[in-house]
């Protein structure tokens, strides 16, 4: 059972946060709460400590405090923090600190890439396709759940979740 939360459910669970992200500048409530519930049940499952239990919870909590940080400002949206928040309780202390990085550099060439995007004009074919039409707006946002998804999924396989499963 544990297994087809690892390969499955969580790996889906984040791509399609990237993708909802990617398609409507969103990333639902619905999706964060099902990673959540996903964990509350793997966790038991895995046979974690409590203290690693903890320290999960912590991390989560720790990214979440920083989510919020950089939300008032306006400087992230809701939902990437939301996000961030629940990708660290998956992730855990250990490998937070290189997951960071990892989406730091990937959410910089994401900005990049739509910045440069917006600087072009927009085919006009494309601009009846309403979130290809959203992304190239200058006054919309960057995607960045796209680069905090492909960050958490390619440390995803090195994490302590796969050391458990035979």
């Amino acid at each position: 059972m544990l297994e087809i939360f690892v390969v499955v459910i969580v790996p889906a669970l984040v791509v399609v946060a990237a993708v909802s992200d990617l398609m409507t500048m969103t990333i639902p409530n619905r999706l964060v709460l099902a990673l959540l519930a996903a964990f509350a049940v793997a966790a038991p499952l895995s046979g974690m400590s409590l203290q690693d239990f903890a320290t999960h919870i912590g991390a989560g909590l720790a990214v979440l405090a920083l989510g919020v940080a950089l939300f008032a400002p306006g400087w992230i949206g809701g939902g990437d923090a939301k996000l961030a928040a629940a990708l660290a309780l998956w992730l855990g202390f250990e490998p937070l600190l290189a997951w960071i990085v990892l989406f730091g550099f990937l959410g910089g060439g994401l900005t990049l890439a739509v910045l440069w995007a917006r600087s072009n004009p927009l085919p006009a074919r494309l601009t009846g396709v309403d979130w290809i039409a959203r992304l190239h707006d200058a006054r919309s946002g960057v995607p960045y759940g796209i680069a905090l998804s492909a960050g958490a999924l390619t440390l995803w396989t090195d994490t302590s979740w796969f050391a458990g499963l035979s």
